[in-house]
């Protein structure tokens, strides 16, 4: 299918063929029939793409502070890796489009139909694509007699809704709308349908003798002067009840015209993107109060409402974004919101780079932009499939997933082991997918995993999708035959884990592995070695500095990342497994009083067959000038400290060898030590029922936490 991919990097816009997506539980897959560019926001995320990375810094500052904690932590090279992977990540545009129904995923059945026309909304949800795959909550029915282009509308719409209903002005109140781009001609609309006295302002006079034809008492020209005497004049003196900035400017200019036209203790709302520092003294004065205003409305940012499907009580809340589209429409089919006179441009999208070069300079008048999908072409999902025998030896890959660590550290690795090709790759994005295919030298990119599970050619699959998948591509591609590295954790629930077990135990000749890379690191092989030479048990104590994580990731999202502990502490107890060489016999798990909505504060206490202990802390409240990760280990009258994987110390053991060197968690060696297994049908380098008692005892320890007993295996 075409999309429209920005690189992050360059800021180069292209139309690119990539695979479809897929239909999940929850989505309905939409084969779009208009899109809406809309000029002002997109223009100026396609602006701060074209800096350069001292542009990009000196407007992301926040992101610059990221940057520098990981490079203390991480070093340059590793933390150079992961910028430039997430640059190189593809952008798809849009956010405003309609379509129609080609296939509903599990949950929707009898909620929508296939060939039903719906608008949808969403930055990376109503991409300009041919086909998009959407939640619920993300999509509107479009009204019969409204047309494709009216309803790609409706995103823009609930926009404007949304920031009307912020301001919640009175019958006859004045307000001024600062901006008449394509949401500020909206807002006009709405302010005049409650029955608002409107004044529209913007440089473009042909903007505002379009918003005056929409209903706005009064226009004015800002490049004119005589502005606040102009607005005394329709108030009665009093200035205006409300301001609604829907501009798109660098600067603070809408401020400084909001303060200088607001009778005292006026409402201001912002919906556009300006520059926000505002005249504190006059706003003082005037007690003028300050309101941004959330995009399409509630539930905007909330991933259990867009992703999950989750509805909000409507005795609480009444508008949520979805409802707000659905207005639009109900409103342009009664015909009184015109959004036909919005449109100066329509391309097909097999024009969409033409499209961007009106909206990118002043060169042309514009405003709203439809693209067009032609409707007479099949499209599916990409199923390529190779032809003729491989070599038997050669490891055959199908890689599933392509995130930032993907993308950043394991597939720079694999593509230059030897005997490794990177046959198909698999993500849910199709413009990943095909970019990525291109970097890493793939021969084929696709959004359908069964590309892979069903290709003969293939013998060994990668998972590394987010957590709440592994279990189940990882048991699809054992039953397929093929041998799986997949990365932590293997599951978040015991019944994931029953599953990977079911289906290797019918698997005759493929095997498992999980990215637990620590122990292959050259710390941890030689802290193992001089501990098996100890006699009586180990005590180990790892301290896990692992820094904050927003509580909105979705790592911390139950269904998806499982949370941090299964997510990230599993690592630490398989390495705890690996240095002790015992099993692990029973778990106990504390935590810290959760405050930010997720557990990231435990520790974990691990006992063994043979009598040892290991302790796990595992925080997220640390300083992070403090090393990551450090871990102690003692054992008949021996003491060793790994830090952050960059030395060992010793002491009290003269047969095991100090070392220091550059920070290496193993990653390299546990994926070449993978690749020989498969390639020299050797035995699995890690025992794979450790790998299933490692990952139970992860399971086990938030069994613990929640029930506040310890648990035996």
């Amino acid at each position: 299918m075409k999309q429209v991919i920005q690189n992050r990097r360059t800021g180069n816009l292209t139309l690119k063929d990539v695979p479809a997506p897929q239909v999940k539980p929850g989505q309905v897959l939409v084969r779009t029939r208009a899109s809406l560019i809309s000029a002002g926001t997109e223009r100026m995320v396609m602006e701060f793409a074209q800096k350069n990375l001292v542009g990009k810094a000196k407007a992301r500052p926040e992101l610059v502070k990221k940057v520098f904690e990981k490079t203390r932590r991480d070093g340059i090279k590793a933390t150079f890796q992961t910028v430039m992977a997430r640059l190189d990540e593809p952008l798809p545009l849009g956010y405003s489009a309609a379509g129609e129904v080609t296939a509903i995923g599990a949950g929707l059945e009898g909620v929508y139909a296939v060939g039903q026309r719906v608008a949808m909304a969403g930055a990376g949800v109503a991409n300009h694509a041919e086909i998009n795959a959407v939640p619920e909550n993300l999509l509107a029915c479009i009204p019969e007699n409204v047309s494709d282009e009216a309803a790609s509308f409706a995103t823009l719409g609930a926009i404007g809704i949304h920031a009307v209903r912020n301001l919640n002005p009175s019958l006859g109140d004045v307000v001024a709308v600062i901006g008449c781009g394509l949401v500020g001609q909206l807002v006009v609309q709405f302010l005049s349908l409650s029955g608002v006295r409107v004044i529209a302002l913007d440089y473009d006079a042909n903007r505002l003798d379009l918003a005056h034809s929409q209903g706005a008492e009064m226009v004015f020209n800002l490049a004119d002067s005589g502005l606040e005497a102009r607005v005394r004049e329709i108030s009665s003196g009093k200035g205006c009840d409300g301001i609604i900035i829907a501009a798109a400017t660098q600067t603070n200019e809408p401020f400084l015209t909001a303060a200088m036209i607001a009778r005292d203790r006026a409402r201001v709302v912002m919906v556009g993107l300006t520059g926000t520092s505002f005249p504190y003294s006059e706003f003082m004065k005037k007690e003028l109060n300050i309101l941004i205003s959330r995009s399409y409305g509630p539930g905007r940012y909330d991933s259990d409402f867009e992703n999950y499907g989750i509805k909000y009580p409507e005795g609480w809340v009444r508008w949520t974004e979805r409802e707000n589209l659905l207005e639009t429409l109900r409103l342009i089919s009664a015909n009184r919101l015109d959004v036909e006179a919005l449109i100066s441009h329509r391309f097909s999208i097999n024009e969409a780079e033409s499209a961007y070069k009106v909206i990118s300079g002043n060169q042309h008048k514009h405003l709203g932009v439809i693209l067009n999908y032609p409707q007479n072409k099949k499209l599916l999902a990409s199923t390529n499939f190779a032809q003729g025998a491989r070599k038997a030896h050669d490891c055959i890959i199908g890689f599933i997933g392509a995130g930032n660590y993907a993308r950043s550290v394991l597939l720079p690795i694999l593509k230059n082991i030897n005997k490794v090709q990177l046959h198909t790759l698999v993500t849910q994005q199709g413009a990943i997918a095909e970019q990525s295919q291109a970097n890493y030298g793939f021969d084929f990119a696709s959004t359908d995993p069964e590309a892979i599970f069903q290709n003969a050619a293939i013998n060994t699959v990668m998972v590394a999708t987010r957590h709440g998948s592994h279990a189940d591509l990882t048991a699809r591609a054992l039953n397929a035959g093929k041998n799986v590295l997949c990365e932590k954790p293997l599951t978040l629930d015991w019944k994931g884990l029953n599953t990977v077990i079911t289906a290797r135990t019918a698997s005759e000749t493929a095997f498992f592995q999980i990215g637990f890379n620590r122990r292959c690191a050259p710390a941890s092989i030689r802290l193992r070695d001089g501990l098996a030479r100890k006699i009586g048990p180990k005590i180990i104590q790892m301290r896990i500095n692992v820094g904050n994580i927003d509580a909105q990731h979705w790592v911390h999202d139950p269904r998806e990342g499982g949370g941090r502990l299964l997510g990230e502490a599993c690592h630490f107890v398989d390495l705890a497994r690996f240095l002790i060489g015992n099993a692990i016999v029973s778990v106990s798990c504390i935590a810290a009083k959760v405050t930010d909505g997720a557990c990231d504060d435990a520790a974990i206490a691990l006992q063994f067959a043979d009598g040892s202990i290991a302790d796990i802390l595992y925080t997220a409240r640390g300083n992070t000038n403090v090393s990551k990760e450090r871990i102690e280990a003692h054992a008949e009258g021996a003491s060793y400290l790994i830090e952050d994987f960059r030395s060992l110390t010793v002491n009290g053991d003269k047969s095991t060898i100090p070392w220091k060197g550059a920070q290496d968690k193993g990653i390299k060696a546990g994926l070449v030590t993978f690749v020989s297994a498969v390639t020299t049908e050797n035995l699995p380098p890690v025992d794979e029922a450790e790998l299933i008692e490692t990952s139970a005892a992860t399971i086990a320890a938030l069994d613990s936490l929640r029930t506040g007993e310890r648990v035996h295996l």
